[in-house]
């Protein structure tokens, strides 16, 4: 049988417990603190000035379809192909139909007119894009978001005027696919201050 007699503590095993009570804090920290990666990224180019890009293409409009993102609302545009695509946004007091120029209705504290570089009809004046003038989306509850009104198409042109709550910063881009066609995004920043 061995007796071990032990001692005070010394400075070197004070150390090792202390460091080993800081690991453990900060690993409970780590737990408790969500990760940045789940932290929304809203901290995005946005601005309210208008926005193009030039290409003129006969591949039609297919589809609209909107959404919800923690930071913006989103518009998506739909264009049959794999196309250079081109639009034209910009803040306006009216938005007007194609052709006749008639103002459109389009609910909002401010309105978006979105120009697309693209008629809503095939090469052989089929249509593609099976809307009546007038809204196309039902946007209740959505943040920013407060209307999608269809404006027309005319000589290649078809036009959209989006209300949101407020002239709140926007970004335009396009986007591959579904499958081999093009999608313009539209999105529409919550509020100023997102993400600072």
């Amino acid at each position: 049988f061995v007796t071990t007699v032990r001692g005070p503590p010394t400075m070197t095993k004070i150390a090792q417990l202390l460091l080993a009570a800081l690991l453990a804090l900060a690993g409970a920290l780590a737990l408790a603190v969500p990760a940045a990666a789940s932290v929304p990224a809203c901290d995005l180019t946005f601005g309210s000035l208008p926005e193009s890009a030039a290409p003129m293409n006969a591949s039609p409009l297919v589809a609209t379809r909107t959404g919800q993102h923690p930071c913006w609302d989103r518009v998506v545009f739909q264009i049959a192909g794999a196309v250079g695509a081109g639009w034209d946004v910009q803040y306006v007091d009216t938005v007007h139909q194609d052709g006749s120029g008639i103002p459109l209705t389009v609910p909002g504290g401010a309105r978006l007119s979105v120009v697309l570089h693209h008629p809503s009809v095939d090469e052989q004046g089929r249509p593609t894009y099976l809307r009546r003038v007038g809204p196309v989306a039902d946007v209740a509850g959505y943040q920013t978001l407060r209307s999608v009104v269809f404006g027309g198409s005319f000589k290649g042109l078809t036009t959209f005027g989006v209300g949101v709550r407020a002239r709140l910063p926007f970004r335009v881009f396009a986007l591959a696919g579904p499958g081999g066609d093009t999608r313009i995004v539209l999105d529409v920043l919550h509020k100023w201050d997102a993400g600072r």
